[in-house]
């Protein structure tokens, strides 16, 4: 049995402290606010974001960063990608130097079009940034807390260290794969959260499974073709951090992307939207990064230039799509 810290008390924290505490593992969960820590670890509720789901005996809620990482064995990343330089960064100061850190956030660094591991990089020792390992995958918070199979993939570059992870980490109803593409474990887990806007967008405006499906389907090509530029494996994407996290999110009623977009398509301002969610949706932010990097890489991106152009420039919606449909067809491979 391991100790393992987990960073970020949202709907995906909390889930993974679950996860890990009904496995025997010793769990140190980290809320940001004291109040809700202080809640959380008395009632053993989660019912801000896991309404009817409980926290087990082994887990223990603190707001206090530094006792949450300190000595762990594991320490697992879920604050929103906007939020990882403060916090891990704040966090690394306490944290064992063997410690292995597993990322489970996703999106891109806005400053610097940065994947996330770059950002351990600059953020961490190099012993630590090297054996870091990348969480992602078809996983929504509430099915994991109900205890309901699922598969998930685990990136490294450390063959040893992501074994080990792995090793631990998987139990009997949360199988985890391990691949050695990080670059694209990240790429598919940030970019499909601007494609499930889009695809609520779809749904909301009324469009049907036929306009949904094309969108997710040409949206895994834009994903593959902007990861493989960065030097991804191109069959990455076919595998449950590219296609099977793409159909979850795209389809699912618990995808906080998806519902943005069906806001979106049904009238809704942004700043409105934004105001109802207890949650980041990170592909709203994604977008602008998205388009950012595809244009620097010479990569073309129709749907993650149109998504930013709705979500950021203020397009209608119904013209963002008219923009795609107007484009000249070409060969389904370029």
């Amino acid at each position: 049995m391991s100790d393992i810290a987990v960073v970020g008390a949202g709907s995906y924290g909390s889930c993974l402290a679950m996860l890990f505490g009904r496995a025997g593992h010793s769990v140190s969960l980290w809320c940001r606010n004291p109040e809700t820590a202080d809640a959380m670890q008395r009632t053993r509720a989660t019912e801000q974001y896991l309404p009817g789901h409980t926290l087990p005996e082994r887990v223990t809620v603190t707001s206090d960063l530094d006792s949450a990482v300190r000595g762990k064995q594991f320490v697992v990343g879920v604050t929103p990608s906007h939020g990882i330089r403060s916090v891990l960064g704040t966090a690394v100061k306490v944290m064992d130097p063997d410690a292995i850190v597993i990322n489970a956030s996703k999106g891109l660094d806005e400053g610097s079009l940065a994947t996330i591991d770059r950002v351990y990089a600059e953020i961490f020792p190099e012993r630590i940034a090297k054996r870091a390992t990348f969480l992602s995958g078809p996983t929504f918070a509430n099915e994991i807390a109900a205890g309901t199979p699922a598969a998930i993939v685990l990136a490294g570059r450390d063959e040893g260290t992501l074994k080990l992870a792995q090793e631990a980490l998987t139990s009997l109803h949360f199988r985890i794969y391990r691949t050695d593409d990080v670059i694209g474990v990240l790429i598919g887990g940030a970019l499909k959260n601007v494609v499930a806007i889009g695809a609520g967008v779809c749904d909301g405006l009324g469009f049907g499974s036929n306009t949904r499906v094309a969108l997710m389907t040409r949206g895994l090509a834009e994903i593959t073709r902007i990861g493989v530029a960065l030097g991804a494996h191109p069959q990455t994407f076919a595998g449950l951090s590219g296609m099977g996290d793409l159909v979850l999110t795209c389809s699912g009623d618990a995808s906080r992307n998806r519902r943005v977009g069906l806001a979106l398509g049904r009238g809704k301002k942004m700043a409105e939207i934004l105001a109802e969610m207890k949650q980041v949706a990170e592909g709203v932010k994604t977008a602008k990064v998205a388009h950012e990097l595809a244009t620097k890489l010479g990569v073309e991106a129709p749907i993650m230039e149109v998504m930013h152009a709705a979500l950021h420039e203020g397009i209608p919606m119904r013209e963002a799509v008219e923009r795609l449909l107007a484009r000249p067809v070409g060969s389904e491979r370029d």
